[in-house]
């Protein structure tokens, strides 16, 4: 891609500000209960575990250590370069530096793909292929998650980072065009009236 194309300069900018504030990021975020989302993406793996998991967006790799220390084996990937290092550090698993815009992974290699708060800094106009990938790189039946803050399907900056909110029948339409079929998907935190629920989490299989 040229520097000068949209997609390029939107995910640059956004990996910029991440590889800014990488300690004050795994400062605020290793304490976060994600229990439920890992557990929706294991209970919708069939075959027996340990299984093979790529955490998309690993960051400093919180979710990777936890995969690792359930036995699985688990490998991410970001494109911030810190938090790859940071990533292999602290999860002791291997973490690859890559731009989810230009993603390349093995075909037909995960039991499923952990997208947790990530796949929502895709722009739309990237996304489709995005999503492609990521059904590429799983085994069939294997199982994609995600959680992304909802939305009414607008995009745009919010301070230095780009992002894209969806509600759930057009993210639902994304993932369809993509060849995954739906699971299941909710809302969180969970218990709370959809108002205080920010995020859309939802899981998919690849048939």
């Amino acid at each position: 891609m040229e520097p000068d194309d949209p997609i390029e300069q939107i995910t640059q900018t956004t990996l910029q500000h991440y590889e800014r504030t990488a300690e004050q990021f795994f400062a605020g975020t290793i304490d976060h209960d994600v229990s439920q989302n890992i557990a929706a993406l294991l209970a919708a793996i069939h075959g027996p575990a340990p299984y093979r998991l790529l955490d998309l967006g690993c960051g400093p790799g919180r979710d990777l250590k936890t995969f690792k220390d359930m036995g699985h084996e688990a490998i991410g990937v970001d494109g911030s370069a810190r938090f790859v290092e940071m990533a292999r550090a602290y999860s002791g698993c291997e973490a690859w530096q890559q731009d989810f815009v230009k993603l390349d992974l093995p075909a037909g290699f995960f039991d499923g793909v952990y997208a947790n708060a990530s796949l929502f800094h895709v722009p739309s106009a990237a996304l489709p292929q995005v999503l492609r990938d990521l059904h590429a790189a799983l085994k069939t039946g294997g199982v994609l998650f995600s959680s992304n803050p909802r939305g009414d399907n607008r995009e745009g900056w919010n301070g230095p980072r780009y992002g894209s909110y969806y509600d759930y029948e057009t993210w639902e339409r994304y993932l369809l065009a993509a060849g995954f079929i739906a699971v299941q998907h909710y809302y969180r935190p969970a218990g709370l009236p959809r108002e205080q629920q920010p995020w859309l989490a939802s899981v998919w299989r690849k048939s």
